[in-house]
This record gives structure tokens, C-alpha cells and sequence, in this order.
């Protein structure tokens, strides 16, 4: 009697794990299959993401993690903390990005326009390099396709090209990610060929490009990760200089 009971027991004992293992099974798959569907789960800080959307048409590149080292640099008049996403909005004059891989953004309508007076604009970097080291400017206009690109260091310019329907600043030999790039860079008073119909200009096929080249020489501010955008501040403020 007690070994019938004992193999009644047994029984009874396995049937009940065979049904906990059971259940559990099942949850578990209806949990991946939920996943499935609801597809692959993302970081909130995915260095995929990038902000192209906030590509600003004009900017400077400035080899330096000292944010007010550049501030003073460029006489910054009535400075306050400044998110990135209202510095790229281009409201203010300028906007001192904090340091990404040891370069220091700055933006904003107080920069000068090699478009309006390209010798201000030489000026303002030559000055400004002498103060900083390594200076670099960017401006692409997909309206009008003006563009330019500047190297400078030193108090010297290294590389510089400008055009606004012409040549207006040409200086320093072709560098190898601009001819990696394909960028087409013209003489002084030499106009492209008249393009064919369809065909997208040089200076348009250009103004595509300066980012890239951007990222070539120091850094794309289209590729910096959102998270970081919406993390850090910068400075912004007033330009003290008449260039």
C-alpha cells in the first residue's frame, strides 16, 4: 500500500511540473513573438541619428575644446546659455557650440558673408586663426548655390575658394578631399561651361558637397548625434567686431 502510494504520488508530481513547464513555455513565446512584432527596440542615445535636418548654411570650425577661449576670441557681446537646437535655429547672432571630437562650432547671421564683402571676410579669419590656431569656414546656399570653403591657421589662409555666380576668392592649392570629392573649383573671371538642360550646375553640385568636405577637414555639424543636441548648451550672443 504505501509503494502504490508513493507511485500515485510520483505521478501526480511529474504531471504538475510537465504542466509548469508548459505554461512557462508558452508565455515565453508569446513574449518573443510581441517583440517581433513591435520590431527591434532602440537606444534613446543611438549613434546612428544624425540632425540633418539642422545643417546650418554658414559656419566656422575651430580646433579647440576652450568654448570661452572662443568667446573671448570673437568679443562675444551679452553671452547666455544657448541650447543647440535654438543655436541651429539661426535666431541668434552667434552660437558657440560646446566642443564635439575637439572642434568647436560656431554659427549664426553675424558671421560674415564672402558673398557681401569677401575681404571682411578675409580679414575677420585671418584675425581670428591668429587668436585661435586652426580656423575653418563653411557657407552653402542651396537657394543661390554661393558657397565657399576656408583653411586657415596662424594668422594665414591655407585654402580658400568663394563663389557667388563667380570667383571671388581663390587662394592656396586644391586639397585632396576637395579633388576627392569632385569639387570644382574655377579661376579668377573663368565661368563653367553653359550647362545642358537637366543638368545640375557646378555650383550646385558643390553646394552639395561642402559638408562633406567639412567632414573631411574637421566636422560635419549634419552628422552630430541628436542625443548630444539635445544634451549639451553653448553660448550664445553678439558679434563685437566690424568686419
Amino acid at each position: 500500500m504505501p509503494v502504490l502510494f508513493l507511485l500515485l504520488f510520483s505521478v501526480a508530481l511529474s504531471v504538475g511540473m510537465g504542466i509548469v513547464i508548459l505554461v512557462f513555455r508558452r508565455r515565453a513565446t508569446s513574449k518573443q513573438q510581441s517583440a517581433a512584432k513591435a520590431g527591434p527596440v532602440k537606444s534613446s542615445c543611438d549613434p546612428g541619428r544624425t540632425s540633418s535636418f539642422l545643417t546650418p548654411n554658414c559656419w566656422l570650425a575651430i580646433k579647440s575644446r576652450n568654448t570661452y577661449a572662443v568667446q573671448v576670441a570673437l568679443g562675444l557681446h551679452n553671452p547666455k546659455p544657448c541650447s543647440w537646437i535654438q543655436g541651429l535655429a539661426g535666431e541668434e547672432k552667434l552660437f558657440i557650440a560646446p566642443p564635439v571630437k575637439g572642434w568647436i562650432l560656431v554659427m549664426g547671421s553675424g558671421l560674415p558673408d564672402p558673398d557681401a564683402d569677401v575681404d571682411a571676410c578675409f580679414r575677420f579669419l585671418l584675425e581670428l586663426s591668429r587668436r585661435l590656431g586652426q580656423v575653418q569656414f563653411f557657407s552653402a546656399s542651396r537657394v543661390v548655390h554661393s558657397h565657399a570653403w576656408v583653411k586657415a591657421y596662424g594668422g594665414r589662409i591655407v585654402r580658400a575658394y568663394a563663389w557667388a555666380g563667380k570667383t571671388l576668392w581663390c587662394q592656396g592649392s586644391m586639397t585632396s578631399p576637395e579633388r576627392d570629392l569632385g569639387l570644382q573649383c574655377f579661376p579668377y573671371f573663368e565661368l563653367p561651361e553653359a550647362r545642358t538642360f537637366g543638368v545640375p550646375s557646378a555650383a550646385a553640385l558643390n553646394v552639395e558637397k561642402v559638408a562633406l568636405l567639412a567632414s573631411r577637414w574637421s566636422i560635419d555639424p549634419s552628422r552630430i548625434d541628436t542625443q548630444f543636441l539635445q544634451m549639451e548648451r553653448g553660448i550664445a550672443g553678439e558679434p563685437s567686431w566690424r568686419y
